[in-house]
């Protein structure tokens, strides 16, 4: 499980961005932060793997906090000038997100993030190989494996596909969309399109009242 702080000033923003996160298998939010000196105390004592980080916090700027964070960061902001970016990339941030933004795409940078640190979990040195595997892991925009069906998101398809690769069995559209985060009608479309492309297997599970319900599965091709 990666545990994840979200700073932001705003309570109700801070909120939205953290079900964001809850909703996602993998993740779970470690506390809300309103300020920089909140952040840094329950930074310290939590000890979060991640930390969605506003710039624009009352007592002090995110950017100034950033260095001091013994975590990894993605900026979570409505600060969208080309400064800001630049210093919060210079001071370590992995991502930046400007706000407002959907849940899908702070899911794309968290799986993202998920597999980066797959890709660096091993005990062993790293080859030139891995490490250039890990970084396309974390920047990749779309898995080669997923194409996005014509007329469809590259990010919610590849939140989709990602999700049926990570499944030990079949999934149903609706266990697929708790877990991307969308409805159960838009999950079914995707799931179709990516059927039709030959990238997921369709099968029928008969629950007890007898009425066949769809399965999806990766394709292993």
């Amino acid at each position: 499980m990666i545990d994840v702080l979200v700073v932001d000033d705003d309570f109700r923003v801070a909120q939205v961005h953290a079900g964001f996160v809850a909703a996602l298998r993998g993740f779970a939010v470690a506390g809300l932060a309103h300020s920089a000196g909140e952040a840094r105390s329950m930074a310290a004592e939590l000890r979060p793997a991640l930390v969605l980080l506003d710039v624009y916090l009352p007592d002090a700027s995110g950017l100034t906090l950033l260095p001091e964070l013994d975590a990894d960061v993605i900026m979570a902001t409505a600060a969208a000038d080309p400064r800001a970016v630049c210093e919060a990339f210079r001071h370590g941030a992995l991502h930046y997100l400007i706000k407002p933004f959907t849940a899908a795409a702070l899911n794309e940078r968290l799986t993202a993030y998920a597999r980066y640190r797959d890709a660096l979990s091993g005990g062993s040195e790293l080859s030139q190989a891995d490490l250039d595997g890990a970084v396309r892991a974390l920047y990749a925009p779309l898995h080669a494996g997923a194409p996005a069906p014509k007329g469809r998101s590259p990010v919610t398809t590849r939140l989709v596909g990602d999700a049926l690769r990570r499944a030990d069995a079949p999934r149903s559209a609706a266990e697929i969309a708790d877990e991307v985060g969308i409805s159960r009608a838009t999950a079914q479309r995707y799931l179709a399109a990516l059927a039709e492309a030959g990238r997921v297997v369709v099968t029928l599970r008969y629950g007890a009242t007898g009425r066949p319900e769809h399965q999806y599965a990766w394709s292993p091709r």
